[in-house]
């Protein structure tokens, strides 16, 4: 794993959604006349009036959400210091830290800026993981804060917003026009929403380059990885679907807990739970993704996590 592939494929992945809705526009102007484009605008500013209320209230909403209780370093001095020391190695302020009730075995980071940047890790997570694991999953978390995440995906998310929006205030016009551009929008719509979730896609291996190089011991991550699967799979559907609407901001996707460990149950040779180096790099060059599994994760937030562990087996 490469950190001039990661970033030469997101840059050129955020270039062509802009690249599509500048089109859009150009579109739009033209079947419509030029003051007919007062509409597109119209709608532009409603959907970037919705991303920045999303932008803004969104920390509320995962605290509310996730159940998370901000702790002190009183409480768990050990996490703080993790913590502490892998913000100091990324060169970000401190995040807050919280832990979120929830059973399922996870973490994740919000926050609006650097400044304001918040690490949560769930009940579940602290049972499942020894420290240097989790040290791993929160080194994956961090880098998320000093990437930016959080804003670059909120921003890119206004794009297929505003085809949307486009589409559905066509949809219902006769004039034949209106009809042509809302298929155009819709199609737009479609497009730019699977390039944002390749985007995060990419986002997640460069967040799991990120803890590889805080941490220095990739291998740790991929074990993580690899528990938090084994933990979820056993969890019921239900308790699952709790979180479903949150799922993009975890560490792994825990709906395809189930069809992933039935590859990732190969990795752990000596069935002990974890994964050692030399089992991920066994794992890495034996394991192939179905095919169904890398049609499907098309339209995932997350990347297949044999592919995960993989690329994390390359990191030197």
């Amino acid at each position: 794993m490469s950190r001039i592939w990661l970033y030469g494929r997101m840059i050129i992945a955020i270039t062509a959604i802009f690249a599509i809705l500048y089109g859009l526009v150009v579109l739009i102007a033209y079947l419509m006349g030029f003051y007919g484009s007062y509409a597109f605008i119209t709608l532009a500013i409603f959907a970037f009036v919705i991303v920045f209320l999303q932008y803004w209230l969104s920390p509320k909403i995962v605290e509310v959400t996730m159940r998370v209780k901000y702790i002190s370093k009183e409480e768990m001095p050990w996490l703080h210091e993790i913590i502490e020391k892998l913000a100091m190695e990324a060169g970000i302020p401190k995040p807050k830290i919280g832990i979120a009730n929830v059973h399922i075995p996870n973490a994740f980071a919000f926050g609006r800026s650097k400044k304001d940047g918040r690490v949560c890790v769930t009940k579940g997570l602290l049972k499942i993981l020894n420290k240097e694991e989790i040290e791993a999953v929160l080194g994956h978390e961090i880098s998320h804060i000093k990437h930016r995440d959080m804003v670059v995906i909120t921003m890119l998310s206004v794009i297929p917003l505003i085809s949307y929006l486009i589409f559905w205030n066509s949809l219902w016009s006769r004039d034949r026009r209106n009809g042509a551009i809302a298929g155009i929008a819709f199609l737009v719509y479609l497009l730019t929403n699977m390039l944002v979730l390749y985007v995060n896609r990419l986002r997640e291996y460069y967040a799991d380059y990120g803890s590889a190089r805080l941490t220095k011991r990739p291998h740790l991550l991929a074990s993580a990885l690899y528990r938090i699967t084994l933990a979820t799979y056993g969890l019921p559907i239900e308790e699952i679907k709790k979180v479903e609407g949150m799922k993009a901001f975890f560490a792994t996707d825990p709906s395809k807990a189930r069809r992933d460990l039935m590859e990732l149950k190969k990795a752990d040779l000596n069935m002990n739970g974890h994964l050692d180096e030399y089992e991920v790099k066994m794992f890495a060059e034996h394991a192939r993704p179905s095919k169904f599994d890398k049609i499907m994760e098309i339209f995932s937030s997350h990347p297949n996590i044999i592919d995960r562990i993989k690329k994390l087996a390359e990191v030197e």
